[in-house]
């Protein structure tokens, strides 16, 4: 990414900011492709690899990134609104002086309206809106980390200048939540203590407002991302119409650009209001529609296919493009996710079996993936083929799916990797049975709870044992409560005097894994885990057994 910069036209608006200097060089389109493309590894030889390890290597498809005239639409927006945003704040001249005066003066009045110099704001703002799932977070992360985050300034003016920003929508669309995100990601970067300084919950919003801007000039904010912005269509009362009255003076007053991303739940929320609407079409907002099956993605699944770790490559061929648009309504994600999990499937198949050597990609493989993978958003893809957009407005998040996707991936390579078996003759002598393995600790927990000490508890377990030699935990206790019953009360009770103070002896607490055994125990009876509970004295008799 890196090119002579004497070989390079000067534009006038950029020559001498130093904001803008510092920055890469603007990408043509092939430096752009070549820069934001990102292929997995892939070797031949992997193939042949067992399929413990071929599980891991499926798992770099979820890097697969390749750019089409979408991102490289969305390259070209970014670029112009971090650099025309600079133009307003130039330090060669007393633009970005003027700024930090006025930053002054709105700290000391606690107003974000305050200013002592009038000066020319050139920051827009900017809107992306897709449904999930199309690539929308992953596309404007891969194009940010083209650029650096901090950059180190000693002339005209020492400071860490902070490219770019991004952080996610409060859920309850609070100011205040988001400028303490703000503090605590500007302290990541810079090891700065804003957090502590500005962010505590105590402080109002006005004074936190007014240091998150002062913060945002003083470092030469870039661009401030704010991702998942549909978050605010959930949001109670006025915080959501603060926020956007925020980000609206974000850009209009302290010219900081403003990115927002989020689905299309949040079109009605950004049309609700001209202000809103004005500032996310600054450079123009971008709809991201799902991928028609057009040559577009069919150039992706081609480079995609590539990508295979079975024993042997299965053919690309029309009906199985077919499959993967049809199953994946040309999301992104789910068509990446369903190529890795088939091919998981398929590997782990000829593990366990060992009937097909070939590990064939088919169309029935697809259909049975997609059906078992994508239960949960079976709604969302129905949506999709019957282009519901007031349905799919409800579906605005695929973590499911990645959830469901590293958990099928853990499960396979635990259940893939061969266990080294040891020898008989080095296998160690097994540890002797404690009492708490063979549930005699349990039997005396259920003992004393019917109110004998642990003395006598011991040596009626010790008799019952010798009488009924392979009884059950379960069966002990009950035969020694028979013995106890038929035996009756040997001493009449003593009612204690009231004056009498005796030290009431505290009761021995049950440990957990006990219980685990008393009620394993009682399932491997036949009986319920509450009755043996009951008769450990675990848990107490409902009242009206009390009472009788």
């Amino acid at each position: 990414m890196t090119r002579d910069d004497a070989d390079l036209p000067e534009l006038p608006e950029y020559r001498d900011n130093s904001f803008i200097n510092r920055l890469p060089p603007v990408l043509s389109i092939p430096e752009a492709l070549r820069n934001l493309t990102q292929l997995p590894l892939h070797r031949e030889e992997e193939r042949q690899y067992p399929a413990h390890l071929r599980c891991h290597c499926l798992q770099r498809l979820g890097r697969y990134f390749v750019p089409l005239e979408r991102h490289l639409q969305l390259e070209v927006r970014i670029s112009a609104l971090i650099r025309q945003g600079y133009v307003g704040r130039n330090p060669n001249t007393t633009d970005y002086l003027y700024r930090l005066h006025n930053d002054y003066e709105r700290v000391l009045k606690k107003d974000l309206s305050a200013i002592i110099h009038p000066v020319e704001t050139t920051a827009s703002g900017f809107a992306l809106i897709g449904c999930s799932g199309i690539g929308k977070t992953r596309s404007v992360e891969r194009i940010l980390h083209l650029y650096p985050k901090v950059i180190h300034h000693q002339e005209p003016v020492s400071l860490e200048q902070v490219v770019w920003l991004k952080l996610e929508c409060p859920h309850k669309g609070s100011v205040k939540q988001l400028c303490i995100s703000f503090f605590h990601e500007m302290d990541k970067l810079l090891h700065t203590r804003n957090a502590a300084r500005y962010g505590s919950s105590r402080l109002s919003i006005d004074t936190m407002v007014v240091h998150m801007a002062e913060v945002a000039d003083r470092h030469a904010l870039g661009l401030l991302v704010i991702d998942e912005i549909q978050h605010l269509v959930r949001a109670r009362g006025t915080g959501r119409d603060d926020l956007l009255t925020f980000l609206v003076a974000l850009v209009n007053t302290i010219g900081i650009p403003v990115m927002i991303v989020g689905t299309p739940a949040a079109m009605p929320l950004l049309q609700s209001a001209f202000r809103e609407a004005r500032r996310a079409s600054g450079l123009g907002s971008l709809i991201w529609e799902r991928h028609a099956e057009d040559a577009t993605w069919n150039h992706f699944i081609d480079r995609m296919w590539r990508y295979q770790w079975t024993r042997e490559p299965t053919p690309l061929t029309d009906d199985l493009r077919r499959v993967l648009y049809e199953e994946s309504q040309g999301i992104v994600d789910l068509v990446v996710k369903l190529y890795m999990l088939a091919q998981l499937q398929v590997i782990q198949l000829n593990a366990v079996t060992g009937r097909d050597k070939s590990e064939r990609l088919t169309i029935g493989l697809f259909k049975h993936v997609a059906a078992d993978a994508f239960r949960l958003l079976a709604p969302m893809i129905a949506a999709l083929r019957q282009n519901d957009r007031a349905a799919l407005e409800k579906y605005d998040d695929l973590r499911p799916l990645d959830d469901y996707v590293f958990q099928a991936f853990q499960t396979a390579t635990v259940r893939l990797t061969p266990t080294p078996a040891k020898p008989t003759a080095e296998l160690p002598e097994p540890p002797p049975i404690s009492p708490a393995q063979d549930g005699s600790e349990a039997v005396l927990i259920s003992l004393e709870g019917l109110g004998l000490a642990r003395d006598i508890a011991q040596v009626l377990l010790t008799q019952a044992k010798a009488e009924n030699p392979g009884l059950s935990p379960l069966d002990l206790v009950a035969t020694i409560a028979a013995k106890l019953r038929e035996r009756g009360p040997e001493v009449k009770p003593v009612k204690p005097r009231r004056n009498q103070q005796k030290a009431a002896t505290p009761a021995r607490p049950i440990d957990p894994a006990d219980l685990c055994v008393i009620v394993s125990t009682a399932r491997s009876a036949g009986a319920t885990g509450y009755d043996a509970l009951l008769a450990a004295g675990a848990v107490k008799p409902p009242l009206q057994d009390i009472a009788a």
